[in-house]
C-alpha cells in the first residue's frame, strides 16, 4: 500500500484552479515543516525517541541492580546509552529509507515523507554515535564505551541487513535489547558473567523477538509487500500465534529466573513476579483466538511492553528499599 495514491483525472478535473491572489495550499502545508516544533517533531521520529527510552531505563536498570542505590555515574551512562541508541535508530532509518517508502506503516517517517534528507539523517546519527561513545567513554571506561558500541555495530552492521534475506532475524537480532542492563551493570562496576545480571539478560533477550512477531500480525502484508522476507511468508497466522505465543510464555516464565539466581530476595518481589508473568500469559492469549481482531493484537503488544515496565519497576524499588 503506498502512502499517496494518484488521483483519478476525472475527479482532479473537477477540483477549482488557483487563481492568482489565493492562497496556495501546497506551500502553506510544506512550510509547516519548516517550523522548530515540527523539526524537533521529525528528529523525535528520525531517532524513535520514545521507543529509545526503554533501552535507557533498562541501562539505568542494571546500574541500580548492582549499586543497590542510585548514584551520581547513572547520569551519564544512561545519558551515552541513549545517544547511542537514538543514533542507532537514525542510521537505521537511512538504511531502510527504501523499505520504509514502501510499506503504509513507515512511508510517513521524515526520509521517505521528505521532512529530511538522507544526508541530514546520516549526520544527526553521526554525532550522536560519536556523542553517545564518548560520554560512556568518559563516565565508565573504553571498554564499556567498546560495549556501547558494539551493540550499535551488531545493530545497524549485522541485524539491519540479516533481516532483509532471513525471517528469523529477531532472534538473533535480540541479543540487542539484551545488551543496555549489562552495560550498566558494568558501568557500576558489575561483572558481565556475574549470573545475575545473565539472567536479566537472558528475560530481555527472549522478550524482543515476540514483542516484533506481534506486529508481524497486523503489518505483516506490508513486509510482504516492501519485499521483506517476513515470517508470514513461512506460516499461516495460527501457526505464527502458535510460535508468538511459546515465546511469551517462556519471557514471562524467565521472571522466575530472577530470584533463582539471587537478583531479587524480597517476598513482596517473588510475589508480584509471578502475578505480572501470569497476567502477560492471560492477556497474550488472545493471540490464539481465530476471531482475533486488530485491537486485540494490540493489546497483547501493549501488555508485553509494560511486562518489560513492570519488571524494571519491581526490580529498582526491591534494590533500593
Amino acid at each position: 500500500m503506498k502512502c499517496e495514491e494518484r488521483m483519478p483525472e476525472a475527479a482532479a478535473a473537477d477540483l477549482p484552479i488557483r487563481t492568482p491572489g489565493t492562497p496556495d495550499i501546497d506551500a502553506i502545508a510544506s512550510s509547516r515543516y519548516e517550523t522548530p516544533a515540527s523539526q524537533l517533531q521529525a528528529l523525535a521520529e528520525l531517532t524513535k525517541f520514545k521507543l529509545v527510552m526503554a533501552s535507557t531505563l533498562s541501562t539505568s536498570t542494571g546500574y541500580v541492580l548492582f549499586l543497590g542505590r542510585i548514584a551520581a555515574g547513572i547520569i551519564p551512562v544512561s545519558l551515552g546509552v541513549l545517544l547511542l541508541a537514538l543514533g542507532s535508530c537514525a542510521l537505521n532509518q537511512f538504511q531502510d529509507r527504501s523499505y520504509d517508502a514502501r510499506m503504509h506503516r513507515t512511508c510517513r517517517r521524515p526520509l521517505p515523507s521528505g521532512r529530511l534528507t538522507p544526508g541530514v539523517a546520516l549526520v544527526i546519527a553521526a554525532v550522536l554515535i560519536t556523542a553517545g561513545f564518548n560520554i560512556l567513554w568518559l563516565a565508565a571506561g573504553f571498554t564499556i564505551a567498546m560495549l556501547g558500541l558494539s551493540a550499535v555495530l551488531f545493530y545497524n552492521g549485522f541485524y539491519t541487513y540479516l533481516k532483509r534475506v532471513w525471517p528469523f532475524a529477531a532472534v538473533p537480532g535480540a541479543i540487542i535489547g539484551a545488551l543496555p542492563p549489562v552495560i550498566g551493570w558494568a558501568a557500576a562496576g558489575g561483572s558481565i558473567l556475574d549470573p545475575r545480571i545473565l539472567a536479566i539478560a537472558f528475560l530481555f533477550f527472549i522478550w524482543q523477538a515476540p514483542h516484533f512477531w506481534l506486529l508481524l500480525f497486523i503489518f505483516g502484508k506490508e513486509y510482504e509487500e516492501a519485499g521483506l522476507p517476513a515470517l508470514t511468508r513461512l506460516f499461516s497466522r495460527r501457526q505464527l500465534a502458535g510460535l508468538t505465543f511459546i515465546w511469551i510464555v517462556i519471557a514471562a516464565a524467565s521472571s522466575f529466573l530472577l530470584p533463582l539466581y539471587g537478583v531479587t530476595s524480597s517476598v513482596w518481589t517473588c510475589f508480584a513476579l509471578p502475578v505480572c508473568s501470569l497476567w502477560l500469559i492471560v492477556r497474550a492469549a488472545v493471540i490464539l483466538r481465530k476471531n482475533r481482531s486488530t485491537p486485540s493484537l494490540w493489546r497483547a503488544f501493549r501488555a508485553i511492553n509494560i511486562y518489560a515496565l513492570c519488571i524494571m519497576a519491581f526490580l529498582i524499588a526491591d534494590a533500593l528499599s
